[in-house]
Formats: C-alpha cells, sequence, structure tokens
C-alpha cells in the first residue's frame, strides 16, 4: 500500500465547548449518526472535539480542506464494535477520491486521542494495489 497523504489536527477542548452552546454548531459540523451516539454520554465536549479534529486531519490528508464541495457532514467518524475509530465518507467524496486523486480501492486509518485540555486525531489515506 502506498501512503497517498496524512494529516493530524489538535484542537483545545474549550474551543469545542464553547462552540457547542452556538446554535446550529452541532447540526452543522456533525451527522446525525455522530449525533445520536452522543446523546448518552457523559463528556460531550472530549466527543466531539475528537471528531472534529478528525475531520480536520482527513481533509488535510486529502490535500484539499474544505473545499471543492467537500464539507464536515460529509465525514462520519464512528467506531467499530471493538471500539476501533474509523471514517465513513460520503459518495461526495468517494467521487473525489476517484476523479482527482485517481483512487478506486484505498483505506483510511484513523487514530484519536484526548485529555483535559486537548483532542488529536492523526489520518493516513493508502491506496491499496490490486
Amino acid at each position: 500500500m502506498d501512503i497517498i497523504g496524512n494529516g493530524v489536527d489538535i484542537v483545545e477542548n474549550k474551543r469545542i465547548k464553547n462552540s457547542l452552546k452556538i446554535k446550529g454548531f452541532v447540526n452543522r459540523v456533525f451527522t446525525q449518526n455522530e449525533i445520536y451516539k452522543s446523546k448518552n454520554l457523559n463528556n460531550k465536549t472530549n466527543y466531539f472535539a475528537k471528531r472534529f479534529a478528525a475531520k480536520e486531519a482527513f481533509v488535510k490528508a486529502l490535500g484539499e480542506g474544505f473545499r471543492n464541495n467537500i464539507n464536515f457532514k460529509d465525514i462520519d467518524i464512528t467506531k467499530d464494535k471493538k471500539g476501533r475509530p474509523f471514517i465513513n465518507i460520503s459518495n461526495n467524496i468517494k467521487k473525489f477520491l476517484k476523479k482527482k486523486l485517481k483512487l478506486n480501492k484505498y483505506k483510511i486509518f484513523l487514530s484519536l486521542s484526548d485529555e483535559k485540555k486537548h483532542s488529536i486525531a492523526y489520518v493516513i489515506i493508502n491506496k491499496k494495489n490490486d
């Protein structure tokens, strides 16, 4: 597998805590799946901060940022049954990967971590060789 891109982002949790108070922020940035899974959590700040960092790290790995019709809700951060985080991407991003980066087969790796003051995410996009 060849590395196509990597990205990292660190977020101050206090910034996200303040943003969560802004009307419309959660619905503008996070998917319905992410919002639903936050309902029963005590620490929503770190939950959303890690996901915010992951979305930022992902677009950095793409080499695009939030341009070319790519937005926060195109990126859904979830976890598997063992708790390992992973990224689901929209058809919009799949088309981008195919058209702009000539990728049909790829693997996205995600690592998340948080502490009291900060949350961090690291993303690697690998091209799968046939």
